[in-house]
């Protein structure tokens, strides 16, 4: 049975590769409209949030806890960076659909052959060259980045108070970054294309395979070897926050390995907390400035609205439904993978999409292209996981009151926004569109809803959760 079905898969998409496979269609018109129709319905967006910014009344729910200078200082702040995330889009946009009509994608691939053959290697070595087309394409899209990211860590950022960072510091972790992209990244996007080109047209399990084992194996590298890379861990010292974490965490039979408090005050003023780590051996991060903003009994009802995440499956049931999107995206992906229209329509010898004599198909270009054309398809997804996720957080801000943390959680998520300067107006859709969590105000009138029903958590002991 499960045979038939495979087949009955397989066969469907051929016979949707061979309707994609048509001439009359110009894929790269396609790409470039579909852009531009998510470019301005982005705009739009951004506009309609603006607005929100010229409000003047403070909303009645933190009428107390919100001074007017505050406010004043987070509507300022909302708008110069809704400003700025505007302009970088149009300036994305416009810089991204230059870069397809003037063919510097085509540019790059033979930029790349020419370093193959200088290198004094073959042509078949299409993992290789397919690395330095990366590489090239890394190398001039990070310089036009780097003024934007300058911009916004040193104007905007310092501007509002935020910043603590260095120039110095700031350029150490750009070249951090750059390096971990060339000892993990380049090695995983290869092995992510040579799983193509050995698996063939039957590479979409294999594929999901590899990058299950990626994400579980990235639980143990990022704590251990990335995260301080970046960051100062330290053992929480004793004291009554430590003392309430882990009785929080005993109590909900949550495997508490490590509870660190982290510098995250060496680069920016704002706040967080959460946790890590593999289902029997779980790390709890706590920011330096959250320690400093809030008091114990707030520390531990963030801490409960975290673990409450983890109580009721949230992560597992995120990483669930990601996969489910990533195996659509891959399937989706096999319809086009020799699809030489779309590599025609962009400039590419269509031969590249297909087994030839130069070697194996040039699949790092077949998935760039259909990313493009993916990309305005994945609006509608970003509306469904925002729902997802800010569904979950209600959830977790109630698992919070079953933990009789009502009014905690209510004073600690209003410093945090307080602290953080964020808004608490909002565009509607916007917000669904942009935000993976509900506002504050939509927070605090929902705390003020639950009730507790006065029955205790069922705590299990082997619960084994991610």
């Amino acid at each position: 049975m499960s045979n038939l079905i495979i087949e009955s898969i397989g066969n469907g998409i051929d016979r949707l590769a061979q309707l994609a496979d048509n001439p009359t269609i110009d894929y790269q018109q396609v790409a470039i409209y579909g852009s531009w129709l998510l470019t301005t319905f982005e705009v739009y967006l951004y506009k309609q949030q603006l607005k929100q910014y010229d409000i003047k009344v403070i909303p009645t729910e933190l009428v107390e806890h919100l001074p007017r200078e505050t406010f004043d200082k987070s509507q300022a702040y909302g708008r110069d960076k809704t400003r700025y995330s505007l302009i970088k889009k149009v300036f994305d946009q416009i810089l991204s659909v230059l870069l397809i009509q003037f063919g510097l994608f085509t540019k790059m691939w033979d930029w790349s052959g020419v370093c193959i053959t200088k290198l004094g290697l073959s042509d078949d070595r299409i993992i290789t060259r397919s690395l330095i087309w990366t590489i090239i394409y890394v190398a001039i899209s990070t310089p036009i980045g780097i003024p934007w990211d300058y911009f916004y860590t040193f104007v905007l950022e310092e501007k509002h108070g935020f910043n603590k960072s260095t120039v110095k510091l700031w350029w150490i972790d750009k070249a951090k970054t750059m390096a971990l992209m060339a000892v993990l990244g380049l090695p995983i996007w290869g092995a992510f294309l040579w799983i193509i080109n050995w698996a063939g047209k039957d590479f979409v399990p294999w594929l999901m395979l590899f990058m299950i084992v990626i994400q579980l194996s990235m639980q143990i590298i990022y704590p251990i070897f990335i995260q301080p890379l970046f960051n100062k861990l330290t053992p929480l010292p004793d004291g009554e926050v430590r003392t309430r974490v882990e009785v929080l965490a005993n109590k909900l039979g949550f495997p508490l390995k490590h509870l660190y408090e982290i510098d995250g005050s060496k680069r920016s003023s704002h706040s967080n907390a959460y946790f890590y780590g593999l289902p029997w051996n779980k790390h709890i991060v706590i920011f330096d400035t959250l320690m400093e903003q809030s008091t114990p009994a707030e520390v531990e009802a963030v801490l409960g609205h975290e673990l409450g995440h983890w109580y009721l499956s949230h992560p597992s049931k995120l990483l669930l439904i990601g996969n489910l999107h990533l195996l659509f995206t891959l399937t989706l992906f096999a319809v086009f993978i020799h699809n030489t229209t779309l590599y025609k329509s962009f400039g590419f010898d269509p031969s590249l999409a297909l087994d030839g004599p130069r070697g194996p198909p040039a699949n790092v270009i077949g998935f760039t292209l259909f990313q493009l054309l993916l990309e305005p398809l994945d609006a509608p997804v970003k509306f469904l996981f925002n729902s997802i996720t800010r569904k979950y957080e209600y959830q977790a801000d109630e698992f919070g009151v079953k933990l009789d943390k009502r009014q905690e959680l209510k004073t600690a998520l209003t410093k945090l926004h307080v602290k953080n300067l964020s808004s608490p107006y909002n565009d509607a859709l916007y917000s669904m569109y942009h935000h993976s969590h509900p506002t504050l105000t939509e927070r605090l009138r929902a705390l003020d809803e639950y009730k507790d029903d006065g029955k205790p958590l069922k705590i299990k002991s082997e619960k084994k959760e991610l």
